[in-house]
């Protein structure tokens, strides 16, 4: 993993950023929700997922993020929109926080009741070719 930029990380998905300090949600290009996600969130309810889980109420930040993030998350819910995750560590002694994206992970919003929501984040399933038949 490499650290970047915040404002890297959300043009690696095809969004722009509204405060380089902190931003919580951003839609990209393809219509997709780009999330801000501290790595402490996690959890792995079960084999091939990552499980987001975060409270609007308590997020630290100006109010004006917080209502965009909850319009976001709501969109994205009713409309069953991907969610892509940049990956945010906290700083750990003299070690300042990590920024990093993972492109590999797809997210759908599982639960949100107006304050608490759910993110479930997998990888795609990539078909693989198909063999080709015997030669004769």
């Amino acid at each position: 993993m490499q650290n970047i930029s915040l404002e890297v990380a959300y043009a690696r998905y095809g969004a722009q950023v509204t405060s380089k300090q902190r931003n919580l949600s951003a839609i990209a290009k393809d219509g997709s929700l780009i999330l801000s996600c501290p790595a402490d969130r996690f959890s792995r309810p079960g084999i091939g997922i990552l499980r987001y889980t975060a409270q609007l109420s308590q997020e630290a930040g100006v109010s004006k993020l917080v209502d965009s993030l909850r319009t976001h998350i709501q969109a994205a819910h009713t409309g069953n929109t991907d969610i892509h995750p940049v990956l945010i560590t906290p700083p750990k002694g003299s070690m300042s926080r990590m920024v990093n994206v993972r492109p590999d992970l797809t997210g759908k919003v599982v639960e949100f009741d107006g304050d608490t929501f759910v993110v479930d984040f997998t990888r795609p399933v990539v078909e693989p070719p198909p063999k080709p038949g015997k030669r004769r």
